[in-house]
C-alpha cells in the first residue's frame, strides 16, 4: 500500500461506515500517518489514527469494553487499514461535561 493509500479520504469513509454499527451520536476521525513517517509501523501502509466515538452503546461500559466494541466493529480493519489507534469512547452525557482542567 502507498503513501497516499494511508492518507486517503477512502480510508477514513471505511472506518466511518464501520462504526456505523455503533450508532455514534458524534464520531471524530483524525488520520495522524503523517506524524508517524519513518516509523517501522508505517512501512506497511498502515495508518495512525486518532478517535473520538461517542454513543449510548457505551452506557454502562467499562473504558476496555468500549474499546473492544469499537475494536469489533473496526473488524478486519484492525489488520488492514490501522496500525495505531487512539481512542476516546463516550456516553453522550459524558460527552456534554466540561473538560477537566489542568
Amino acid at each position: 500500500m502507498t503513501a497516499a493509500a494511508a492518507t486517503s479520504p477512502d480510508r477514513i469513509d471505511r472506518l466511518r461506515h464501520a462504526l456505523a454499527a455503533l450508532t455514534p451520536a458524534e464520531l471524530d476521525i483524525h488520520d495522524e500517518s503523517h506524524l508517524h513517517a519513518g516509523h517501522a509501523g508505517a512501512e506497511s501502509g498502515r495508518g495512525h489514527f486518532r478517535m473520538r466515538v461517542v454513543t449510548d452503546r457505551f452506557r454502562g461500559l467499562s473504558t476496555r469494553e468500549r474499546h473492544r466494541r469499537v475494536y469489533a466493529a473496526l473488524g478486519d480493519l484492525m489488520q488492514t487499514d490501522i496500525h495505531a489507534l487512539s481512542l476516546e469512547t463516550l456516553t453522550p452525557a459524558e460527552a456534554m461535561q466540561p473538560a477537566p482542567k489542568n
